[in-house]
């Protein structure tokens, strides 16, 4: 199973699928789980390839869910190999997706085919979800699949999101849940005119000042056991005509909150709106939020997780819902127990991204024994 891993990690590395590309790889994914009797489902959107692909169709369902795009390459001449031409030096294995995540969906798609030579009359079902459009804007990738599925009543129960999660060894974490992700673009409202005649205009970077205070200091919640408390921060803030003569008539601030469950899209935003209206600003303001938070408790999908890293690895797993968004979020929606579990991230999205063959040949043992604990017992 290893070399098998690593080979078919080879060749999807090798398809420059930067998103919102595919650029083959969900054609040789579904070629190899066709034989397996896996029925295949394109679910395609605005140039964006989906597939849903499903094994079975008894209860309960297990999911293995992941991209295949992969972030730009950044400057060549730093990469010490074409990043999109695989090579394994000194037990690593180098190139664009080999940690994030082109590795994962390879080992899906191995431990998926050991398992089905073991146990071909499995109870239960399998599918896998496999998008080209994580690293980008989210939009027609994911959140289409579950769109379908939900319209049709078709849920999962276990999902596990091969997104890389360990720190420091393959094994030591397990995401159990995500924050979410919400933006704000704020135009505060001034009146623009010569900075030697204050009195005939008005400043708004002077009007925003006090509340940007008090946005800044606001305890937004307490977070609680699985989240850290709620954040807020100015990303970007900006004003003026680029002259030294002239109060601006506007400023521009663009912020986020990573939020716990301990608050909501609501309160967040109807907390702002008074912050604002308190400090009597004339502003405009317009929300995006890129997905609510998410938490999987301790429980099946926890439990045969954890118990499959140790008995491959040894390694006692610790639970944290750190980390941006994935699309967990929205897989959410329609199934009750979904976590992330994949190979160290030191090097993802990084030039020279890389995985050790040792971690490489481990995890799809896992992803096996995660089927083994969930459909066998």
């Amino acid at each position: 199973m290893a070399n098998a891993t690593l080979e078919l990690a080879r060749q999807l590395i090798a398809r420059r699928s930067v998103t919102p590309q595919d650029a083959g790889c969900l054609d040789l994914l579904g070629a190899r789980l066709e034989p397996l009797g896996f029925r295949l489902e394109r679910i395609g959107a605005n140039g964006v390839e989906n597939l849903w692909a499903r094994r079975g169709c008894e209860a309960p369902l297990v999911c293995f869910a992941g991209h295949t795009d992969v972030v730009p390459t950044g400057p060549l001449d730093h990469w010490a190999c074409d990043p999109f031409t695989p090579e394994v030096r000194d037990g690593v294995l180098y190139g664009r997706g080999a940690a994030d995540m082109k590795t994962s969906l390879a080992a899906f798609v191995t431990a998926i085919e050991a398992f089905v030579a073991a146990h071909p009359r499995h109870p239960g079902s399998i599918a896998v979800l496999f998008t080209s459009d994580e690293e980008g804007i989210a939009v027609d990738g994911t959140v289409r699949v579950v769109e379908a599925l939900r319209d049709r009543g078709e849920k999962m129960d276990y999902c596990v999101v091969g997104e890389p999660t360990c720190v420091s060894r393959l094994g030591d974490t397990i995401k159990n849940g995500r924050r979410g992700s919400l933006s704000g673009n704020l135009v505060v409202k001034g009146v623009q005119g010569h900075v030697a005649y204050p009195q005939l205009a008005r400043n708004p970077v002077h009007e925003f000042a006090a509340a940007l205070a008090e946005l800044a200091q606001t305890k937004w919640d307490e977070g609680n056991e699985y989240f850290p408390p709620t954040t807020w921060q100015v990303s970007n803030i900006n004003a003026g005509t680029g002259a030294g003569n002239v109060i601006p008539g506007e400023l521009h601030v663009k912020f986020n909150f990573r939020f716990s469950t301990a608050s909501t899209l609501e309160s967040l935003e109807t907390r702002v709106v008074g912050i604002l209206d308190r400090h009597c600003l004339k502003y405009e303001l317009d929300w995006r939020y890129d997905g609510r938070p998410f938490l999987t408790k301790p429980g099946d999908l926890v439990d045969a997780v954890g118990r499959a890293i140790e008995s491959v690895t040894g390694v006692e797993t610790r639970l944290s819902t750190t980390g941006g968004t994935s699309d967990g979020r929205f897989i959410a929606d329609i199934c009750p127990q979904v976590i992330e579990f994949g190979p160290p991230n030191a090097s993802i999205h990084k030039v020279n991204e890389c995985i050790n063959l040792r971690d490489l040949e481990q995890l799809p043992k896992i992803y096996q024994q995660i089927l083994v604990n969930l459909l066998v017992k």
